[in-house]
């Protein structure tokens, strides 16, 4: 009886380690997965002020435009929380959509090296950007699935994990950017 006690017990401790190992490498993905998002997210501010200049000298009088998408710039810096930081960026997004339709109205803007060249930066950014977003909620579901499941919960809540948050566009974002011209 005392050797199936001891057996019994070490199955538990292993089972507790294997446990909390497996929640701290899921929470470690999901801290990555978010450090990836952060750095596309730099990048692609660090390209607004650029974008805006190179607009600016075309069409200087598309003023609601350009101030539009420098306050969120500096609104979505100063946040830290996934969603609220998702729906400043989605409104970013569809500013700088706007702004990129601007070529259009500027057959100058059009042929500009340097607003070419930050045009395909900022694809560049937006498709590194979506892989982080997807990478980044595929952690999030794991980890949240494994704080959540029974009887890893008791791990989880043992030792203090929890859910994270999910990186999720609000709807007002998803809307396709108008100018008119």
């Amino acid at each position: 009886m005392t050797l199936f006690l001891v057996i019994a017990g070490l199955v538990v401790v292993l089972w507790v380690v294997f446990t909390f190992n497996r929640l701290v490498r899921l929470r470690n993905q999901v801290r990555a997965g978010w450090s990836d998002i952060d750095v596309q997210l730099m990048r692609r501010h660090d390209l607004v002020p650029r974008l805006v200049e190179a607009v600016r000298a075309y069409a200087g009088h598309e003023k609601a435009v350009l101030e539009n998408v420098t306050e969120l710039r500096a609104q979505a810096m100063q946040t830290s929380s996934p969603a609220r930081l998702a729906g400043l960026e989605g409104q970013l997004e569809a500013g700088l959509g706007r702004l990129m339709l601007l070529k259009e109205a500027y057959p100058d803007l059009k042929a500009s090296e340097n607003f070419l060249k930050l045009q395909n930066d900022l694809v560049e950014v937006e498709d590194h950007l979506q892989y982080a977003r997807r990478f980044y909620n595929g952690a999030v579901r794991a980890n949240n699935d494994a704080v959540q499941r029974f009887p890893d919960l008791v791990v989880a809540r043992s030792f203090s994990f929890g859910e994270s948050e999910y990186y999720e566009a609000d709807e007002g974002s998803r809307a396709a950017p108008r100018v008119s011209a």
